[in-house]
């Protein structure tokens, strides 16, 4: 997770870069954590250290980020999937918060983010027993947006990407932060967010010396029925 943060880093200081996708092996997209380094661990460790702490800074990458799941995501894996913005997973794929077979449970957000996205009853019912659910069953869930045959999985998640990176990137943060809104907060605050980040689209117009801004363009360029050229600005 060290080597992921600082990957993550690299990408969202890089320009080009417009959306990023994480993925792992055909068996596993993660397969948890390490119990071994767990095992003998006290709270007092756990508590000075803010043990899993560092985790989260995936979800706070402002860059849209795609999982693309094959194999097994169980555990911090299952994590790691969620705290991305898009999953996409292959039809071999399981996912599972199997922490209360090991007497503890999920330490990274999954009891949040997967009731938030499959609601109360499934969530219990996984976080509970350790029972995996299917990719078909976590598409039906609403936990993965689209599945694919294993092979043609990271082509699908690269082709999402690309098409997220071919629109302005700064609006394509905003819309981020926004949908993010939305899962995080209460609907009053979310709408709040929304009309804020709107109008901020607003404010990406020309200074007179560059190309016009990026919300400017796009519609410019609906008027005038022809492709836009966002700038990022």
């Amino acid at each position: 997770m060290e080597e992921l943060r600082r990957a993550l880093e690299v990408l969202e200081n890089d320009p080009q870069v417009g959306a990023i996708v994480i993925t792992g092996s055909q068996k596993a997209f993660a397969a948890g954590a390490d119990i071994k380094e767990m095992q003998n661990k006290t709270f007092q460790e756990c508590y000075s250290s803010g043990f899993l702490a560092g985790w989260d800074k995936v979800s706070t990458i402002r860059k849209p980020i795609i999982a693309a799941v094959n194999g097994y995501a169980l555990g911090g894996g299952c994590e790691l999937a969620m705290m991305c913005d898009i999953i996409y997973a292959g039809e071999k794929a399981q996912f599972g918060q199997p922490e209360i077979l090991l007497g503890t449970i999920p330490g990274a957000g999954g009891t949040q983010r997967l009731t938030r996205a499959v609601g109360k009853s499934l969530a219990m019912e996984m976080v509970l027993t350790g029972d995996r659910i299917s990719a078909m069953e976590a598409k039906e869930a609403g936990l993965v947006s689209k599945v694919f045959p294993v092979e043609k999985l990271l082509d699908a998640a690269i082709a999402c990407a690309e098409k997220i990176a071919s629109n302005s990137k700064l609006v394509a943060a905003m819309a981020k932060e926004s949908v993010n809104t939305a899962f995080e907060t209460t609907l009053a605050e979310g709408t709040r967010t929304e009309k804020r980040l709107f109008y901020a689209t607003f404010a990406t117009v020309s200074t007179g010396i560059g190309p016009i801004g990026d919300r400017k363009e796009g519609m410019t360029a609906f008027v005038e029925k022809r492709k836009a050229n966002f700038t990022d600005s």
